[in-house]
This record gives structure tokens, sequence and C-alpha cells, in this order.
């Protein structure tokens, strides 16, 4: 059957991914989208649309039927499912295909077959697959630990716990259960051997209805942050012509067990010692799926289009790769702030174009990141003839992208593309666990102060006092567009603003909190210059960009302006301010021992009895904020009283919205914790 039109079960930019690959094609897209996406990019860029009344997943793209009644109402005549949500659905997918619609996936029963994490392991085991010995919990002991936790349905490291006391097993147990019953409508868990400084490698394959199954290579994932992917290449580096070929073996091997056929990945872990066991099969595409496409020069959606049409792929054999590819994904997100997902308007995104880039993303600038879904911005890709050319190209491409709104991960990403131990293709998934403080640490050689000088300068000749146009600094004459006269000093009361007089601009760094004084004055050339700051020289300023001299090195920035946050994009940084007031506003103080939203949420549960008047002892969970498929613990600042209680399960609560207080016991000296995020979806 050849598809005409095609709906896309998903979101954001893996809808937009497979909508290109259709536009290339001549096939109609559909989109699905909820109240919260109605304006996403998803849906701007189909031809199509369908509506999925709320805002939930659990009420809109997790609702089969209705994604299937919209396919009808569209007059689609194949769905495509994305990742996420329904992908691995078996019957979502019977669903699909009881509709008299095209399923570009693969067989129902494959998907069955790979659903249970357990039984996929039985099945492996008969195919000759290598596999970890699993370890009953219930009579494990010191010599078995540590232990992995992982829920037998679902993924994205939900019901995921690492073991390394025998007493902390019963609670991890019942804990891990609980979050895959939660996630996934199965609480089935099972243990095995934690496996130490182990890397993360799998196999892309593709496979038709005709006998032909490709193995497209290894891509490394190790990189991780609570057991989701954060950095990904292709080809894995490191591993020598054997193991790659046991690992192609084992892949093709793992899809003829279960008659595949479409794009699916088989992962393995890889020990320190170079052994690999079989982790589970991934019955759809990847996230990580450029990565492939750009080394072996294919469009994996185009083949799974083609596939699900009853077409052979193209040849017996796969074509030969060429060169290296590395992913990075970009999250709104504080990984400095314990991954902390962050929402609101995402201003500004834009990703240097080239030779050799890529980017995959469900948003532009003016979008809002919202708390319903996934906090992913965007997937920046580049591919190179080596490994060395791909991750620097890489680096640099995030190092000059514009990216203004809520904090994201950025500066984490070209750090760990400039890691010794990454460069080196040292490479595990305890990589964050030793070096994220590291990592997002203030790095050496930037420069908020002289940031901070570039955006009080571009706001000195876009204010009031410098209504007369830009300034241009050449030298040390200043060019300057005809004008009317200056307008008279602006007077307050008793305060009077003197521009050729030093004034003063205070700014507070993001996410760091780090403040920032600048003092410059304006002299009757009209061009603002910094005072008290040697060896720095104007050279151009404008609303928008700023050229400075610093120690006799020419300096560019570029600064964009939004309400009282300013962004400033320098070559090698950049920078987020909030401009604070001269004088503090008593009403922003809060008072000692609130606990607040620190972002906007739900509210899931209390803990077991919580009241006003309980006695609580610092660092006990009190109250679990789910947002952005996280659920975040709300801790007690400290041992004492809880005397206020404002949260309570099903709450819907804005960022900075007051939970409860918690008034301290003076007697009690203990720390300040922070709100601790679990693992996500």
């Amino acid at each position: 059957m050849t598809i005409t039109t095609l709906l896309v079960a998903n979101r954001g930019e893996i809808a937009c991914r497979i909508f290109r690959t259709c536009r290339d094609l001549g096939i109609t897209t559909v989109a699905v989208y909820s109240d919260a996406d109605a304006e996403a990019l998803h849906v701007r860029e189909a031809d199509l649309a369908v509506r999925l009344p709320g805002a939930a997943p659990a009420d809109t793209y997790l609702r089969g039927d209705l994604v299937v009644a919209a396919a009808r109402a569209a007059g689609a005549d194949a769905v495509h499912p994305g990742y996420g949500f329904l992908s691995e659905n078996a019957a979502f997918a019977a669903a699909v295909q009881d509709a008299g619609l095209v399923w570009v996936g693969p067989p129902v029963k494959a998907i069955e077959l790979m659903a249970s994490k357990t039984r996929a392991k039985e099945l492996m085991a008969g195919a000759g697959v290598p596999l970890l010995a699993p370890v009953d919990p219930a009579t494990a002991g010191e010599g078995d630990l540590p232990l992995l936790l992982k829920a037998a349905a679902g993924g994205g490291g939900r019901g995921m716990r690492i073991v390394r006391e025998l007493d902390a097993l019963p609670g991890e147990l019942l804990a891990a259960a609980a979050e895959a019953a939660s996630a996934f409508g199965d609480g089935e868990v099972f243990a095995e051997p934690y496996v130490e400084r182990g890397r993360h490698v799998e196999v892309q394959v593709m496979a038709d209805a005709h006998d032909s199954v490709w193995a497209l290579g290894t891509r490394d994932c190790s990189l991780q942050r609570r057991h989701q992917k954060v950095i990904e290449e292709a080809p894995a580096p490191g591993l020598d012509e054997a193991l790659r070929t046991r690992l192609h073996e084992a892949a093709v091997a793992a899809a003829r067990a279960v008659g595949y056929r479409g794009a699916g990945t088989v992962e393995f872990l890889v020990s320190a010692e170079g052994r690999p066991y079989f982790l589970e099969m991934n019955t759809r595409l990847q996230v990580e799926h450029p990565v492939t496409e750009a080394v072996f020069g294919l469009d994996l959606v185009a083949l799974q289009l083609r596939v699900a049409e009853g077409e052979p792929l193209p040849a017996p054999e796969p074509p030969q790769p060429s060169g290296h590819a590395v992913e990075a994904r970009l999250y709104a997100e504080d990984p400095a702030r314990d991954w902390q997902p962050q929402t609101g308007a995402l201003l500004t995104l834009e990703v240097p174009e080239g030779p050799g880039l890529r980017l995959d993303t469900g948003y532009t600038g003016g979008d809002t990141i919202g708390v319903h879904y996934d906090p992913m911005i965007a997937k920046v890709v580049a591919h190179a003839p080596t490994r060395t050319e791909a991750v620097r190209l890489l680096a640099r491409a995030l190092e000059r992208a514009r990216i203004h709104g809520p904090v994201t991960n950025r500066d984490l990403l070209v750090r760990s593309l400039r890691h010794p131990d990454f460069a080196a293709a040292r490479l595990d998934t305890g990589f964050y666990d030793r070096h994220l403080a590291d990592l997002t640490a203030l790095a050496a050689g930037r420069d908020p102060a002289t940031a901070a000088l570039a955006a009080t300068l571009a706001e000195a000749v876009r204010g009031p006092e410098a209504v007369r146009g830009p300034v241009a600094v050449r030298g040390a004459e200043a060019v300057r567009p005809a004008r009317p006269a200056a307008p008279a000093p602006a007077r307050f009361g008793a305060w009077r603003n003197v521009p050729s007089q030093p004034q003063r601009k205070r700014y507070r760094s993001e996410p760091d909190g780090t403040e920032h004084e600048v003092a410059y004055r304006t002299p009757r050339t009209g061009v603002p210059e910094p005072h008290e700051t040697p060896g720095t020289r104007v050279l151009t300023v404008t609303p928008d960009h700023v050229t400075l001299e610093v120690d006799g090195v020419t300096r560019h920035f570029a600064v964009t302006a939004h309400g009282d946050r300013v962004h400033v994009d320098a070559a090698d940084a950049s920078y987020t301010f909030t401009a604070l007031p001269r004088f503090t506003d008593p009403a922003t103080h809060t008072a000692p021992g609130s606990l607040l939203a620190p972002m906007p949420g739900t509210v899931v549960r209390l803990a077991d009895g919580l009241t006003a008047g309980a006695t609580v002892e610092a660092g006990q969970p009190l109250i679990w904020l789910e947002a952005m498929k996280m659920e975040h613990r709300i801790l007690a600042p400290a041992s004492g009283t809880l005397t206020a209680l404002h949260a309570a399960p099903g709450h819907q609560v804005e960022v900075g919205a007051l939970l409860a207080v918690v008034q301290e016991d003076p007697a009690a000296t203990t720390p300040v914790p922070r709100p601790v995020p679990e693992e996500t979806a």
C-alpha cells in the first residue's frame, strides 16, 4: 500500500522531524495536539491538525482511541508513533491496524515480546545473546551488591534504583515498584548486577519483510543523567573489531528472534573489561537516530515508511559508514540544581548553520516551554571525518548558539564535550556522577563583569537619557546621527540623575545569583564609558551590540533585553542578567522557613500524617511536586515545627507559591537541603 497521508501520534521535535521526511516524499502530514500544544511548532508545520482535548499526557497523547479517531477524521491512511507515549504500546499498534490504517512500526507480536524486560531476556538467552545473570532480591546477599533494580515495563529511568547496601533493598524495591506502577501501569521490578563504569552501547537495526536485517553500526550513549541520555555518538569509540562484530551479530539475532520489521535498537551494557550484556530492545525509533543517519547517509524515517509499505530495503547489505557524528540534547534544565527542569518563554533559539551541522527541534523563538512534557528543547548534531573534528564542531556550535529564556544545560554540554575524559573516549555511565561539580562550577575564562558592563552600556544608549540614537565610536571620535537637543536631567524628589556624573547599575547573574555593580558615565560627547574599569575602552555601542577593547583584545557582545532580563552573547560564552532596582523592595522577602515551589507543577502527595503543628526533621521529604515528567521532593529546611501547610494533593501551583512554613527549633543544628528530583520518564 502506498502511504499518502500520515498522522504522527506524537509532538515536539520528533513530530517535526517525521514531517520533514514526509514533505520530501510528497506525503500529507497530520498532527495531533493537546490544548497545551495548540500553538506548538509541530502543529504549525503539519498540513492538518486534530485537537486532543486536555493538557496532561494521560488525557491526550496517551489516549490511543482519540489518536485513532483523529487519524480517521483527518483522512490519514497511516500512523507513525514517533518515540515515547504510545510508540511501544502493542495494544495501540493493534488498534491502528484494526482501524484499517498502516502501522509504521514493528509487528504487534515483536512489541509484545520485547515489552517486558524480564521476558525479553528469557527470549534473548534462547537466541544466544549475552546476558547478565538475574538476581533474586529475596535471596540476595552482600556478594550480589551493588544491584540495579529496573521496571520490567517502560524505560527512561522510571522505576530504576541502584542498591549498594543490603538493608536498603526492601525499601528501594517498594519505591521502584510504586514508581513503575505509576509510570507504566505495571509494578513488576527485577534485579540484576550493577556494572560499575559500564558503557551504554547500542546497535541500530533496520529490517524488512523480505528477510533482510541491517545492523547499522554502534552508538555510544554512556553520558547520562538520571539514566537518561545526554550526549550520543556513532560509531561507539574504542571498540575493537571483534567486539563490534559480536554486537552486530547479537543485534541481528535479537531482531530475527522476534520477527522484527522496521527500525529498532538493541541496547547493551559493555563492562570495563569489554564484555557485552543485553539490556533491552527498543521497538521504535530512538531519540539519537540522527547520528546513525549522518554516518550512513540514510533517512531512517524514509526507510520506516518504505518497509511499512511492504517494500524491501534498498540492498541486502547496508551502505558503508563514513566519518563520525555526535549529538547533544539541549534541555531546559539547571544541572547545578539537581537537573531541575525549567519552564517559560523561549525568547530566542538560534543555532549556527553550516556544513556538518543539524538541528532537530520542536521549538522556535517565541514559543513557551510548559510543565506537561519532557524539557528537551532540541538536538544538535555534528558530523565530520573524525571524532575529534565532530566533537570540536558540535562544542563550538553550542557555544555560539543564542538561547534566551529558561536556564538550559548548554554550558554543561560544551564543557562535557571538551572534558579530557570525553576527548580521550574514557566513557561510562558514571561520567556525571564523578564530574558534575566541576562541570557546573563557574568556568575559568568567563567574564560576567565585562558582560554586565556591555549590558549597561547598551542600556545607556537605549534608555530615556539616550533617545538620541546609537553611538559608533571610532578612535576618540563619536559619530551620531542628527538629533534634537538632549532632554533635561530627570528629577525625582531630592534625587537628581546627571548623565555626566557616574551612574551605577546592579545586575544579578543567572542562574548562580552573583551580583554585579557597574559604574559608568556619559560625558558631553554622549558616548557612555566605563567608570572605575581600567584597561577597558569602548569601541562601539548600540542598543543591541557593544564592542570593547579589554586589555588590548577586542571583544564583541550581542545584547538583547527582555523586560528586566538582559542576555549577553559573547564569542566564547553567554550570560543572563536580571536588572536589580536601586533599592530593595521589602515585599520581596519571605518568612524564614518558607517552602516555595521551585517551578510550576502539581502537588502529587504529602508526607504521611503531615499537618500544621507536626514536628519535622531537617531533610525530611514533606511534599512531592510533579513537573515535566519529574517528581521533586520538597525537603524540610531545618528541624522544627510545621506552622503552616498550604499544599494538598492535586493542587496546581505556580513557581514561587508558598507551600508550607517550618519554624526552626533553635536547639537543632541542621543543614538547609534543596528540592531533590526523582528520575524522569
